[in-house]
């Protein structure tokens, strides 16, 4: 008697690929299109829609061929007919070879354009420099009536497109190339224009936007609250409108604010964050986290690239343990010296990290004031407090007194010849 048979391994049926947010993005404007006559479709040869099928709304479907202006001012037309243009081109194009038609034509006018920029940030790194789209949020963010959008996974994806439908004005929705991670299954759900809090903290405060760096932002926030400190995560996906009653909130709680983005650090989500905080007055230090002020570095993958340009769960973890953790609380003696001290501190000089190497309050030694008896002479003041020391009184017989005093020794000197 033999038992049950099994279908082999390699005949089992697999789990089915998870798509990418602009797959996400174009299923759902299919949808659209059969749902809403007004909804018309612009490509720019993005070869996104190739095997599409329509149906009936296969003629608003208009290929416009790679002309990202002429796109953008077409949709503007359309718009002002009565139509609710999307349109679809990369995000670096959309945003430096088209912004003339993007600000005058469309954003000026307040017109229901929705643009979906595919290839955000360096998920084209394969393409080189050309591709990669690390000024768009910057540049979108800065254009009055605008609203932007910047998707986390393919669930996300769907729910801020449905919600932007509806929308008076134009939307900017940053998409990627490649499938991404999903967030986890218990976040809370995704509202237009409000912060999804994905941990709470008191102590440090992440603030991500994007796919990858909201994933990095929740590595990193594992990783310190294993070691005592407890972080917040925010994936801030609404670029435009800030959800600034949120971050205030978070920022209020911790001892500080770090921001990850797929992007350059100027202009992005990190300005906006330091903006809001700097106008709030709110006392809490910002560190932002990006590509720097340089072309981004090497050609190839977008977790290769992300990881070339620092913007890794260990950029943040180093960040905090030599920089921003590192503050004393308000009443303890000798905190300004030695927070002062600890900004310049050498990464390997670390006697005091626990076993995670993230220094905490309970494992740091007390701080030796400059003032007292146990301190060293001068240069042992100068490497704790390296603040102005006190003024010392001015030497009378100085050389500055002499120029400007005269000196009852000094030579006289020889007249002028005119």
């Amino acid at each position: 008697m033999t038992g049950p048979v099994t279908a082999p391994a390699d005949t089992q049926p697999a789990e089915a690929p998870v798509p990418s947010s602009r797959e996400v993005y174009r299923d759902l404007l299919v949808e659209f299109l059969d749902a809403d006559e007004r909804v018309v479709c612009l490509d720019s040869d993005t070869g996104l829609f190739n095997g599409v099928d329509f149906g009936k709304a296969a003629e608003r479907y208009v290929n416009l061929g790679i002309a990202e202006q002429n796109l953008m001012g077409a949709a503007a037309g359309l718009a002002r007919s009565g139509r609710i243009p999307y349109v679809n081109t990369m995000a670096t194009f959309a945003t430096t070879r088209a912004l003339e038609q993007l600000k005058l034509d469309i954003a000026l006018n307040n017109l229901p354009v929705r643009i979906a920029a595919t290839h955000g940030g360096l998920s084209a790194g394969h393409l080189g420099a050309t591709h990669h789209a690390l000024e768009d949020l910057a540049v979108t963010r800065l254009l009055p009536n605008l609203t932007v959008l910047v998707p986390t996974d393919a669930a996300t994806t769907a729910r801020l497109l449905r919600q932007a439908q509806e929308l008076p004005g134009p939307v900017y929705v940053r998409l990627g190339r490649n499938a991404t991670p999903d967030l986890p299954y218990d976040a809370p759900p995704v509202v237009l224009g409000k912060a999804q809090r994905l941990r709470e903290g008191d102590t440090l405060t992440l603030v991500a936007t994007g796919p990858y760096p909201v994933h990095l932002a929740l590595e990193a926030a594992s990783a310190l609250d294993a070691a005592g400190v407890s972080t917040t995560v925010l994936n801030l996906h609404t670029i435009k409108p800030l959800d600034t009653e949120a971050l205030v909130d978070a920022a209020r709680t911790s001892r500080a604010v770090v921001t990850v983005e797929e992007h350059w650090v100027s202009g992005g989500l990190g300005s906006a964050v330091a903006e809001t905080i700097a106008e709030l007055g709110l006392p809490v230090p910002v560190r932002r986290i990006g590509v720097g002020d340089r072309f981004a570095a090497g050609t190839g993958g977008q977790t290769h690239l992300l990881e070339r340009n620092g913007i890794t769960a260990e950029a943040i973890l180093a960040g905090e343990r030599h920089r921003l953790l590192r503050r004393q609380p308000p009443g303890d003696p000798g905190a300004h010296q030695a927070a002062a001290h600890d900004e310049d501190r050498p990464a390997h000089d670390a006697p005091w990290e626990n076993g995670a190497g993230i220094r905490s309050a309970s494992s740091r030694p007390a701080p030796i004031s400059p003032w007292s008896s146990s301190a060293a002479p001068s240069d042992t003041m100068a490497s704790i407090c390296p603040g102005p020391r006190p003024k010392q009184p001015r030497r009378a017989n100085s050389a500055t007194s002499r120029r400007r005093y005269g000196s009852p020794t000094a030579r006289a000197k020889p007249p002028i010849r005119m």
